[in-house]
């Protein structure tokens, strides 16, 4: 029995198409916003779910900025209150004049009233009409002043957010970088997650075999499962290089090394055995 699994092993490794190892899509998650770091709970090894807070920033600073943006609105929002009774009130003046106005130029053409007072009259309408433009005009600028703050709130709003540290993909963390009580600046590494349910075999195949090879093929992935035998496994082919390149050193003779081959990836699912870097084996 061991004999047959041992000529078994070595027929695998002559058939073996290519070689190369197991990598996974890293993601470095890091602080949004400066703080002191109150929590932070996770550790290397420790699997996550996505959206599941993991820790919290200080919030002081960023609340008492939200709170004094918004007190700061809501002054502003009373300015332009006032400011729209003031033209209503203005508004009320100049119907009032209007009406007097065609009152005098009636009693005008009877010779009851002067042509003063009608020009009068005029003259105080048409300086009614600019106090309504240029009351209408302040009342814009403060509705812009209105947005300007709504913007500045929303920031703070955000950065408030940004205090909670919330995990954004599911995985296994692989780093921690950072602890309790630190002092942390935007764009600080507080950990490294993969997602170690699917891994994938990057191998080098040559030009004449690339013809052969398609994305979605299903192909045989073997894996060291002790010192004489291997494991197999099934991958999809997931992503093949459009453009050639030279053999990486780690291929040990030089006639391999000066050839010009394609990077290949293969899904492999992953159920705890395969380790980023582990060596594996393809047979397309």
């Amino acid at each position: 029995m061991l004999l047959l699994m041992a000529v078994a092993c070595n027929n695998t490794e002559q058939e073996s198409d290519a070689w190369g190892n197991f990598e996974t899509r890293e993601t470095m998650i890091s602080a949004q916003v400066n703080g002191k770091l109150l929590d932070l709970q996770v550790e290397k090894g420790q699997t996550l779910e996505k959206d599941v807070m993991v820790g919290m920033i200080d919030t002081l600073q960023y609340a008492l900025t939200h709170r004094q943006l918004v007190a700061r609105k809501q002054s502003i929002s009373s300015r332009i209150d006032d400011m729209e009774a003031n033209i209503a009130v203005m508004e009320v003046q100049k119907d009032n004049l209007e009406r007097e106005i065609a009152r005098t130029q009636k009693m005008l053409s009877d010779q009851a009233a002067t042509q003063q007072q009608l020009d009068d009259l005029e003259g105080k309408l048409q300086v009614i009409d600019k106090q309504i433009l240029a009351a209408q005009s302040s009342r814009q600028n403060i509705r812009h002043e209105i947005q300007a703050m709504d913007a500045q709130i929303a920031l703070a709003a955000e950065q408030l957010s940004q205090c909670t540290i919330t995990n954004p993909l599911p995985g296994t963390v692989l780093e921690k970088y950072a602890e309790t009580h630190e002092l942390i600046l935007p764009g600080k590494p507080l950990y490294k997650i993969a997602d170690l349910s699917v891994m994938d075999l990057k191998v080098f195949v040559s030009g004449a075999q690339l013809p052969h090879i398609e994305l979605g093929q299903t192909v045989r992935v073997f894996v060291d499962e002790d010192a004489q035998t291997n494991r197999e496994l099934e991958g999809t082919v997931n992503w093949i290089s459009s453009r050639a390149e030279f053999t990486p050193k780690t291929i040990q003779t030089k006639e391999e090394r000066i050839n010009q081959v394609y990077a290949v990836k293969i899904s492999v699912p992953n159920d705890g055995v395969i380790k980023i870097g582990m060596p594996g084996e393809v047979i397309f």
